[in-house]
């Protein structure tokens, strides 16, 4: 179907998982790298690949007379030779222009202030005396960077107190331009893979929160559990989700740049909920491998239809969540979590063919899909805990089930339905969301639920009985309601108001009081799509029997007269 040739610079792992989409899609791919047998060229040897360094002008000419689009998978070349073929009319992304750009940290930062994408504050360090002016400017700690060929966290270096300050240059490569950069007190990392076409269709990726280790992405769970409750106090930090303000900012980002391709944008989260963009690489990337299983097209199938101008495929999940490790090298240890990980259930070890096994070099990843973070994060531990017995991944859960009422004196209520989603494993939030003293509140918590990856909604109330209604109105969730038993009218009031919501607002309810029958209707409603909640709820109607069952084995053996003096 595709007749055009595609050249790619570099022929690692990423080069290689672009090669695996093109074969799929018939698409002819022409490698540029040293290795005759890089990873890359491995998976298709009869393809007149061309054997020389990505570096090389003479070589990435050679490149562009035998294809019609060059692309990257690394973004360490020479631009100033894919400025001439651009010029000449070859079509490159993405543009020179934008590699150039990105090869620069402190040009790149430069350029999106200029756009007002959120950044941490950086300031140029040519001398000895600028990186003085940067402690005086940030305090302690503050960051040193290389301005250029920094990555994986090379080039960076922490200057932790006056005392690093006279011996701070000398701790990055000689000659390399510097710049420092305020010291981000970040909650967690995130990422967002943004992909756009050369018809100018953009479409982004969902956010992941990426865990480094020796400052190599060491893991990434998709999607980032960062729903925790409504955060900050700013109308845009109460009015829209942590998601929702991360993908904006990477999409910002990418839209100042020129070109097409898939674009990997590392993010700080802040504490106080905020977003600072971190870096851009211009490229697949680590914290997008996850794609190739958990989305339905991989970030290196939509690189190339970017590229091209194919239509660009769908960046949603298949699937309710994911997790990815990398593979390092770690001498005897390096392969023990690919053995654990044949054994698992939904997971899928890639390995990068790459011949020599050097400390922390990447050799390989696995990626594990499941129905919920929880599954996801019990089948990576042991894999995790294979290569590093110490090493405990976080566990960061969205809320499944959120509680919600009107006032602190339907607790003592509404508790009983939060000990039977602990007992039940259920990651839930409770919280108070008046429909009559927080109006607002109640306005964006039931417009942002669905958007924080809670999935059932249980609302108590008494009196009026306004909440769960208006929650309703608000949320494409299922919303259970709760009447609490009030002062006058015995919780019948709250009864009949929650039953008579009109057609086109359902609503549930349970007894008055009975907070213990939403929760476990909500985990009946999780078991639905989450087989492992379906389970929890047989064991808990098998015990429910067991326990009727003893009873009626007591009553038979002792008779009523006793029966009633044992169970007092």
């Amino acid at each position: 179907m595709e007749s055009r040739r595609v050249g790619i610079l570099g022929g690692g792992q990423l080069g290689r998982m672009v090669q695996e989409a093109a074969s799929r899609l018939n698409i002819s791919l022409t490698i540029l790298d040293e290795p005759v047998d890089s990873p890359a060229k491995q998976l298709n040897a009869n393809q007149p690949h061309i054997h020389g360094s990505f570096r090389d002008p003479v070589k990435i000419r050679e490149l562009a007379e035998s294809v019609d689009v060059i692309t990257v998978e690394i973004e360490h070349v020479d631009t100033r030779v894919l400025h001439e073929l651009e010029a000449s009319g070859k079509s490159v992304h993405p543009s020179p222009a934008t590699i150039t750009l990105i090869q620069d940290k402190y040009l790149q930062k430069q350029h999106l202030a200029k756009y007002g994408i959120p950044l941490a504050d950086s300031l140029d360090c040519s001398d000895q005396e600028a990186i003085e002016r940067a402690a005086q400017e940030f305090g302690y700690p503050f960051m040193l960077k290389a301005k250029t060929m920094a990555y994986d966290g090379r080039g960076n270096y922490v200057v932790s107190s006056m005392a690093d300050l006279k011996d701070a240059r000398s701790k990055l490569a000689p000659d390399v331009p510097l710049y420092a950069e305020r010291w981000a007190k970040f909650d967690r990392e995130l990422a967002v893979m943004v992909v756009r076409s050369i018809t100018g269709e953009v479409s982004s990726y969902p956010v992941v929160e990426t865990v480094h280790k020796n400052n190599i992405c060491h893991l990434v769970f998709a999607p980032a559990q960062v729903g925790r409750g409504l955060t900050g106090t700013s109308d845009e930090t109460f009015s829209t989700s942590i998601q929702e303000r991360a993908r904006r900012v990477a999409e910002n980002a990418i839209a100042s740049l020129s070109g097409a391709g898939v674009f990997g944008v590392e993010m700080f989260l802040m504490q106080d909920g905020s977003i600072l963009l971190n870096e851009i690489a211009p490229r697949p990337h680590n914290s997008g491998h996850y794609t190739i299983e958990a989305c339905y097209t991989s970030q290196y199938e939509n690189h190339l239809r970017a590229i091209l101008g194919l239509p660009l495929g769908s960046t949603e999940m298949k699937v309710e969540a994911a997790g990815m490790l990398n593979i390092l090298g770690a001498g005897e240890n390096t392969y023990l979590a690919c053995e654990e990980a044949y054994r698992l259930r939904g997971a899928t070890t890639h390995l990068y063919g790459k011949k020599e096994c050097k400390a922390g070099r990447k050799m390989g990843h696995i990626t594990i899909v499941g129905d919920s973070m929880q599954e996801v994060h019990t089948r990576l531990l042991p894999l995790v805990m294979a290569i590093d017995p110490s090493d405990k991944p976080p566990l960061h859960l969205n809320p499944l089930v959120s509680i919600v009422m009107g006032s602190d004196s339907d607790l003592k209520v509404m508790e009983a339905a939060a000990q039977i989603l602990t007992k039940m494993s259920v990651p839930f939030e409770l919280s108070l969301v008046s429909a009559h003293r927080t109006p607002e509140r109640m306005y964006h918590f039931g417009r942002l639920a669905h958007k924080r990856g809670v999935k059932v909604i249980i609302a108590g109330a008494g009196g009026a009985a306004h909440l769960p209604g208006m929650v309703a109105a608000l949320t494409p969730l299922p919303v259970i309601g709760v009447p609490v038993r009030g002062s006058t009218l015995d919780g019948v009031d709250s009864l009949h108001s929650i039953v008579q919501m009109p057609r086109g607002v359902p609503v549930a309810t349970v007894a008055i009081n009975n907070s213990t029958n939403a929760a476990l209707l909500a985990v009946r409603m999780l078991g639905s799509f989450i087989p492992s909640y379906r389970v929890r709820m047989e064991r808990y109607q098998s015990q429910m029997e067991e326990e009727v069952l003893g009873k009626v084995n007591t009553l038979d053996n002792v008779g009523w007269e006793k029966y009633e003096y044992i169970k007092h």
